[in-house]
């Protein structure tokens, strides 16, 4: 049976480590609280609650779609749309659909972003592939007019960017949440985790620095991982809660 994701792809490479994978969190953690559509969450009550968990749900979703079977990654991509339509009926409305391309785009970027920050520049073709993959679980998903080039991609995710943030009443809030959730340490791990990671225009509607104090430490932390001691820093700095789901993160 084959897989949704082959098994040599560059997206298996970038989705079978956590140190990746935290920088695709910290991303999504940014555009999730600034997304005009973050009412939505709060809907349930499920995101202020228990942010944290809500975030690597998303995550380990899209996880676990790169690395199963094409039956098994189908069906988990129909389970996602059955959670949304559950929650549009209680709420009698839809979902905008751009706000479904939101949250498709962002892992497709942070991907890509996360990736380069952490080991090497992204081939055109390999940024290529990241594309056609997430293209495939958002055409399973029905999203429509989904660009199919990555310069396309570009071209309106920077469109997404400017037309559908804004730092409002529940951005703060999300904020609060996060910042109650981690502690002061470990949340303003994130906040220099995505001045490192974000766009410039994202960036600054967080009213973000634009120079990371974690800049420095990245060739550091590259020289731990080479002698296998990063393990080191992440017993300190994760939020223990979430360890071992963090460590069954690493598969490549």
């Amino acid at each position: 049976m084959s897989y949704f994701v082959h098994k040599d792809s560059i997206v298996r490479q970038i989705w079978g480590t956590s140190d990746t994978i935290l920088l695709v969190f910290a991303g999504a953690s940014a555009e999730f609280a600034l997304n005009k559509a973050v009412d939505w969450l709060y809907f349930t009550g499920k995101l202020p609650k228990d942010p944290l968990g809500r975030l690597f749900s998303t995550v380990n979703y899209a996880r676990a779609i790169v690395f199963s079977k094409n039956e098994s990654a189908l069906k988990a991509i129909d389970t996602i749309n059955n959670i949304h339509g559950a929650v549009e009926k209680s709420r009698g409305k839809k979902i905008p659909d751009w706000a479904y391309k939101d949250v498709l785009f962002m892992l497709i970027d942070y991907s890509v972003r996360s990736y380069e920050l952490l080991q090497r520049p992204l081939t055109e073709d390999e940024k290529q592939e990241v594309l056609d993959v997430f293209n495939r679980v958002g055409q399973r998903m029905g999203i429509k007019n989904l660009p199919l080039t990555y310069s396309k991609f570009q071209i309106s995710r920077n469109k997404h960017l400017e037309e559908n943030l804004d730092n409002g009443k529940l951005t703060k809030d999300l904020y609060k949440q996060y910042r109650k959730h981690l502690g002061f340490f470990r949340y303003h791990l994130l906040l220099e985790s995505q001045i490192l990671l974000l766009s410039d225009s994202v960036r600054q509607m967080l009213k973000l620095r634009k120079i990371s104090l974690l800049t420095p430490m990245i060739s550091v932390y590259k020289i731990f991982r080479s002698i296998k001691l990063d393990w080191m820093i992440k017993e300190i700095l994760l939020p223990p809660a979430y360890k071992q789901d963090i460590k069954r993160m690493n598969i490549t």
